[in-house]
């Protein structure tokens, strides 16, 4: 039996857009010619897969079948969930529509993650399948590339998860790693029967309330609308929440591959700096008397660029009026001012530049910076640059 892959696709991306009103969803956010949706349409095409299942709103209906047939994919199922109550309701009512057998092995995907070695990834969903009981889940760890307070953690004895660990402070996740903890990635791996059993014996009240939302739920051009009565009674709870720390038999697949959920402006300065060579246009390169920059890429209400600060380098002591900056260092040992602090980063750090405070980067090394950076915001020129001191001449 293929295994049947099942795209949790209705997250808002708040975290990226923090005061906007209006802000993109993450999955949905072209990136340079793709999406986050897109590459994980594409990673779902593997052999070992069968036709998607699509969990999402009716908010995002349009995006996600302009997606489907961008990516020609012909044969699936999108589950519409009819108002937000979390993980946990979004994955048992798209395990109980008709079409799944009780003994089908699903694969839950975030639609908003970056996998890389997809090969490896597949290759491991696979290899476990045989291990799928009426009872148990996988869930996949990746092994850390840095303590991160960005991310859960798990930590397990002989393959088997005795303990998560949610979001720690950076001290606390150095420990987890060292005993050899896991990032968890948030993607489940597991029977249709497991979750209902699952589900029936510690969500009784999800579970009853679920399946009468699928059982009213109306059907039309391969879209369920779920019933919205029945919907909006089952309790709003996470996955991991109302599963997952109830359980005991939760398996662990262990993987070291490339991963990223792209849930900060961090981590996309990062995958930006993975893959400059993809982005790097001579014509978008400028000069300025304290080095250059390269205009990598240019999103909608976002701009990510790469700072080339040469010895002796200073900028500007300016503020903006309409964006905000997320730096990431990559080279060198940048001086920063911010307001009224003043310090030194290394190569990884980051560091956020709010909307209308006074900042500087200046380069005393004789070592060259690199920064990448991400300008977020309404205006994104440099006409958006007050100048306060500048050693070139530029304050009028």
């Amino acid at each position: 039996m293929k295994i049947r892959p099942v795209i949790l696709c209705g997250g808002a991306g708040t975290r990226l857009w923090p005061k906007a009103k209006k802000h993109q969803a993450k999955q949905f956010i072209d990136f340079g010619n793709w999406t986050l949706l897109g590459k994980t349409l594409e990673r779902v095409k593997a052999s070992i897969y069968d036709a998607p299942i699509i969990s999402t709103n009716a908010k995002y209906l349009r995006q996600v079948k302009q997606h489907l047939k961008k990516h020609k994919i012909r044969k699936f199922k999108i589950v519409l969930e009819p108002a937000k109550r979390n993980t946990a309701p979004a994955i048992l009512s798209t395990a109980l529509i008709k079409d799944i057998p009780n003994k089908q092995p699903l694969m839950f995907l975030a639609a908003d993650h970056l996998i890389e070695k997809v090969g490896l990834f597949n290759k491991a969903i696979k290899k476990n399948q045989k291990k799928l009981t009426q009872n148990n889940i996988f869930i996949f760890g990746i092994k850390p590339k840095m303590p991160s307070s960005e991310f859960g953690y798990f930590l397990t004895r002989n393959n088997k998860v005795s303990r998560f660990v949610e979001k720690p402070k950076e001290a606390k996740a150095k420990q987890i790693i060292s005993k050899k903890g896991y990032w968890n990635s948030g993607m489940f791996y597991l029977r249709k029967d497991s979750i209902i059993n699952n589900f029936k014996k510690y969500q009784p009240n999800i579970y009853r309330n679920c399946n009468k939302a699928v059982l009213k739920a109306k059907y039309k051009s391969d879209v369920y609308y779920l019933n919205k009565q029945s919907f909006t009674k089952a309790k709003a709870k996470s996955f991991d929440y109302a599963i997952l720390e109830k359980t005991k038999d939760i398996n662990a697949i262990k993987l070291d591959i490339p991963w990223s959920d792209l849930g900060s402006w961090k981590e996309i300065c990062k995958m930006y700096g993975r893959n400059k060579r993809h982005y790097f246009k001579k014509k978008n390169v400028f000069h300025r008397p304290w080095g250059s920059y390269v205009n990598l890429f240019n999103g909608k209400e976002f701009l990510i660029k790469e700072l080339y600060v040469k010895p002796k380098g200073i900028l500007s002591l300016q503020k903006h009026h309409h964006r905000a900056e997320h730096w990431v260092v990559t080279h060198g040992k940048p001086k920063i001012t911010l307001n009224k602090k003043y310090f030194t980063m290394k190569p990884d750090e980051t560091i956020f530049i709010p909307l209308g405070a006074i900042h500087r980067i200046e380069n005393p090394y004789k070592k060259p910076v690199k920064i990448i950076e991400a300008q977020v915001g309404s205006i994104l020129k440099e006409t958006d640059i007050v100048r306060y001191q500048d050693i070139y001449g530029r304050v009028k």
